[in-house]
């Protein structure tokens, strides 16, 4: 789930049960044939802005483990909807000081003045139609571009959190979209993406320092769709990661490629606190904690549960099988800001031990890939961690 940091956010709660998994519904046209030659071909390399500093490098070395090394431990911290607010900052500090890179999921809505909102149009919509607020004035947006701005500099990945956020709940969820649909979406991400400054009439203030060819991967509304309908749309725009789906098994394993993307699935692994299985996506904490209820006298609790669950994961993991842990968060202050912190007291806790990278996505791919394939393989195959108990 995904609210825009201010009170122009527009929610529509209905929870979702698999079984792993309890999510939320939150709350200009082109073909996609169009859209992706005209946006995907744009070169990521832009000029940079006057001043600027030169962005920081990976903090990945990419090379082969040696034999009977065992790997690093990654951690992909990544963050859904990164609309401007205090959280935004508090993370990218955290970072800095940690040596920590992040992942941040732009929504294509927060591209968008509120009287620009006709630009955007949904699978199946009227244009202007979408299940969260969008970017709010002129200084809201330009505010957003500094501060992807910073993002991009400090050396963190920008990817997609789509645009409409129509989950179930909405009539015609991204469950329920077919390959075109979100071929459309894609469109209209990127779309919005480049073509902000056309869309809002803004000409003032700092260009965007990245072009769309950065955003390797995302995550999709809700954890909805599924690889068959979604898989084809992100290889269509040239996309090679996604972080959508809940695990299709309890535990901490490697990932793999799917239909040409590599997935990194939402854990669902056991929590200590809660002596239960636990699908380790903050939202879904707070629907196990509370029942998702506005309680800010429970924030102490639900943030040594999130922080105890994350610390046991890290820990099985780094013991274990080393499988890159995924760690996905909001900035939004739910129940007292219950989980911004302690997020943040884990990423300062584990960023800058040995033998631990905390990591983007894309980073994490390329070192994947620069392995010996046999002993990429031989991790796959190793049993997942955090199961239960007694693993």
């Amino acid at each position: 789930m995904t609210l825009r940091p201010h009170s122009r956010a527009v929610a529509v709660i209905t929870a979702v049960t698999t079984a792993f998994v309890s999510v939320s519904a939150c709350g200009e046209a082109s073909s996609h044939d169009a859209a992706t030659r005209t946006v995907r071909t744009t070169t990521s390399a832009v000029d940079r802005p006057s001043g600027a500093p030169e962005r920081r490098p990976s903090n990945v070395q990419i090379r082969r483990l040696a034999p009977d090394e065992k790997p690093p431990q990654f951690v992909l911290f990544s963050f859904d909807g990164v609309g401007v607010s205090p959280q935004f900052h508090k993370f990218l500090d955290a970072a800095d000081r940690s040596g920590a890179r992040f992942t941040a999921l732009m929504t294509g809505l927060y591209f968008l003045t509120d009287d620009a909102r006709n630009h955007y149009r949904a699978p199946g919509r009227k244009p202007g139609e979408a299940a969260i607020g969008f970017g709010g004035s002129t200084k809201d947006v330009k505010a957003e571009v500094k501060l992807l701005n910073r993002t991009w500099f400090d050396g963190h990945e920008l990817g997609s959190r789509y645009v409409g956020h129509f989950c179930a709940g909405t009539s015609y969820p991204g469950r329920d979209w077919t390959t075109a649909d979100w071929n459309h979406e894609l469109d209209q991400f990127f779309s919005l993406m480049t073509n902000w400054r056309t869309n809002t009439g803004i000409t003032d203030g700092p260009d965007l320092a990245f072009g769309p060819d950065v955003v390797r991967g995302g995550r999709t509304q809700c954890l909805e769709g599924s690889p068959a309908s979604l898989f084809p749309a992100l290889v269509k725009h040239s996309m090679t990661w996604d972080s959508s789906m809940p695990a299709d098994r309890p535990g901490i394993f490697w990932p793999k490629r799917i239909r040409g993307i590599w997935e990194f699935p939402i854990p669902y692994v056991y929590s200590p606190p809660l002596r239960a299985r636990q699908t380790a996506l903050d939202y879904n904490f707070w629907v196990t904690a509370n029942g998702a209820a506005n309680r800010p006298a429970d924030a102490p609790r639900i943030r040594r549960i999130v922080r105890e669950t994350y610390r046991s994961m890290y820990d099985r993991a780094y013991r274990g099988n080393r499988a890159p842990i995924v760690i996905a968060n909001h900035f939004n202050t739910w129940s007292g800001d219950a989980f911004n912190p302690a997020t943040r007291d884990f990423m300062s806790d584990v960023c800058g031990r040995p033998e631990t990278i905390c990591a983007t996505y894309s980073d994490v791919i390329a070192w994947m890939e620069a392995q010996d394939p046999a002993v990429l393989t031989n991790l796959q195959r190793l049993a997942p961690v955090a199961v239960d108990p007694k693993h």
